[in-house]
């Protein structure tokens, strides 16, 4: 278990992905430094050396342990792990795209990321073109990336998906596919160990899985943490109610009134489903009735993916009708597409709602210089998942995080 340079974790970054990787790994070199002082703290009281010769030792074994001649950099320093490997990626004109590994990564632990729904424009071929890739092209992108990963001697594959792709096809109603779980095959026969995502929109899907473990992550924590600086969460200045913005995002939202120890409400939508939504104006909604009541309270509502958003803008106006004070949202994929933005940029000038807490795991530039977005990082959460991937260590208490998020209530 080395906690500097040499590593065999490493993280290669599709392009897609690249912004979210880059501040995970800001995150696991703090990590490791840490770790590596509390060790040094321990070991040179235990045995009665210097941190300073603990240090030489450390980067002496590890340059016995490497195959190269000796690892760069000082022999009397801590030798921070670089983590992300140099890879090229290319866009041809058709549409194709090649991933080329630039140096050595056999028999490592590596951890590709990728987000899907980042459709920013982004450099590519070196930085000589610029392209705004679809979902379709992120993932053709990753399952390039995969291979060449495999190829290059890999000795585990991770995938770093914060949205996993089609988790909304994930049951079958007539003759359509399951493009959920199809995805889930090509993956694991492509050899990968591993899947980290982020608030899946179905548990069904975990089921796709034979032999790929799939690591569900779950933003409560960093959601809860932002609620409370915008909310008196001790209810003595204000009372919150948590309200289901729908039956599918039922349990999600009793988990946060539990943790929040508020009541739970829930909006029932009657919908034609001969209508398919198109816009956050034109949906396919055509009654809404409260369960509950949120009047001259804060109501939050929690879901786990916004696209057009038409559904999520209907509740909140519904809920402002009905007597709340402050309508507050939480998604933790923010995609907001189409005109999703403008539409809640009109929303908010009309008061219909105060604040949607989001997190940084889809990358969407115009989306943070609103007024109304408040956005959290999760950046942490999977550094921590990833360093006790790569360790062999437990993830109990980070998938569960009941306890966590009781100690920050309490606190506030």
């Amino acid at each position: 278990m080395s906690y500097s340079e040499p590593t065999k974790l490493a993280v290669v970054a599709c392009p897609g992905g690249e912004r979210f990787a880059d501040e995970v790994i800001v995150h696991l070199r703090h990590m490791y430094k840490h770790r590596f002082n509390l060790k040094s703290d321990v070991i040179s009281k235990r045995y009665q050396i210097s941190k300073e010769q603990f240090i030489k030792d450390t980067n002496f074994l590890n340059d016995m342990k490497t195959t190269d001649l000796c690892v760069r950099g000082a022999t009397d320093k801590y030798r921070v792990p670089q983590f992300k490997v140099e890879a090229q990626f290319t866009y041809f004109m058709n549409g194709e795209f090649k991933t080329e590994i630039k140096e050595c990564i056999r028999g490592k632990d590596v951890f590709i990321f990728q987000d899907v729904e980042n459709h920013q424009p982004l450099k590519l071929n070196g930085g000589k073109n610029t392209q705004i890739l679809s979902v379709n092209d992120h993932i053709m992108s990753m399952l390039v990336t995969i291979d060449a990963v495999r190829q290059a001697g890999a000795e585990h594959i991770t995938l770093v998906l914060p949205v996993y792709p089609y988790s909304r096809q994930h049951k079958k109603k007539g003759r359509e596919g399951l493009t959920a779980s199809l995805l889930g095959h090509i993956y694991e026969n492509m050899s990968v160990d591993r899947i980290v995502t982020l608030d899946i929109h179905s548990r069904e899907i975990v089921n796709a899985f034979g032999k790929t473990h799939l690591e569900n992550l779950h933003a409560s924590y960093q959601i809860i943490r932002e609620l409370a600086k915008l909310v008196d969460l001790s209810n003595k200045t204000e009372n919150l109610v948590v309200v289901s913005p729908d039956t599918g995002a039922i349990d999600r939202n009793k988990f946060y009134a539990t943790g929040l120890k508020t009541p739970l409400a829930m909006i029932y939508k009657e919908r034609d489903y001969s209508v398919i939504t198109q816009n956050a104006k034109d949906t396919n909604i055509k009654s809404i009735k409260l369960l509950g009541d949120v009047h001259g309270k804060v109501a939050f509502l929690a879901d786990d993916m916004l696209g057009t958003g038409g559904t999520l803008l209907k509740a909140m106006e519904f809920l402002k009708e009905q007597g709340a004070t402050k309508v507050i949202a939480a998604i933790s994929l923010p995609f907001f597409t189409g005109n999703a933005i403008e539409q809640f940029n009109e929303a908010y000038k009309n008061g219909l709602f105060y604040r949607v807490i989001g997190t940084n795991a889809v990358y969407h530039e115009e989306l943070l210089k609103c007024e109304w977005y408040i956005s959290t990082s999760v950046s942490s959460l999977f550094a921590n998942v990833i360093t006790r991937l790569h360790n062999n260590q437990s993830l109990s208490d980070l998938l569960d995080n009941r306890n966590i998020i009781e100690k920050l209530v309490k606190q506030n």
